[in-house]
């Protein structure tokens, strides 16, 4: 195992990690929700993820209580929000530390897929409704945090296809249809007639 990796190098990786994948997080953040509050290494508090190294240099430990970070767990576990939480008694290496980070961004936005995929179509017709749209010249709302590879894709419109022309006549009841008038029929439309 290669030389563990010091906070300042490791909040740097996730801090580009963590930006590459489209997240604007913010460095040294305090975080103040379900009766939580800490310094947050990194957060991006529109997509409500982020990431903190416990580490002894900053006393972390004295900061993140045990009670705090079950609290945090199961907002996690919710959906509420997703933080990737790093303890220095667990050394990693720099690449060890990037490979868990992907993971934890992959399983992320595998969560949000499937939160999305789970609402009802009408809850997303209603919020597809509500965001505000820009005026001519005014502020455009901010991208999604979500890479465009991990959004589901749009369903397409689909396209009608126009109605077949008939040309054969419609058989009154005084005429009988027999195989021979049939073919006759069938004859005169590929040839473009009438029969």
């Amino acid at each position: 195992m290669t030389d563990a990796v010091s906070e300042t190098k490791a909040c740097d990786l996730l801090a580009r990690l963590f930006k590459s994948r489209g997240y604007a997080v913010s460095r040294n953040v305090m975080f103040r929700e379900y009766g939580v509050e800490f310094h947050a290494d990194g957060w991006d508090p529109r997509a409500r993820v982020g990431f903190e190294f416990l580490s002894s240099e900053d006393d972390d430990h004295d900061d993140l209580t045990l009670a705090e970070y079950q609290t945090l767990m199961a907002a996690q576990k919710r959906g509420e929000l997703s933080l990737f939480i790093i303890d220095e008694v667990e050394p990693l290496s720099a690449t060890d530390l990037v490979r868990a980070a992907t993971d934890f961004l992959n399983e992320v936005e595998a969560a949000k897929v499937r939160r999305a995929s789970r609402r009802p179509q009408s809850a997303r017709k209603g919020r597809a409704a509500q965001q505000p749209k820009a005026a001519s010249g005014g502020v455009k709302p901010a991208k999604s945090a979500v890479p465009r590879a991990a959004r589901p894709a749009a369903k397409k419109a689909a396209v009608k296809k126009p109605a077949a022309k008939t040309t054969a006549r419609k058989t009154t009841a005084k005429q009988k249809t027999t195989p021979r008038t049939v073919a006759k029929q069938r004859t005169a439309v590929r040839r473009g007639r009438r029969a």
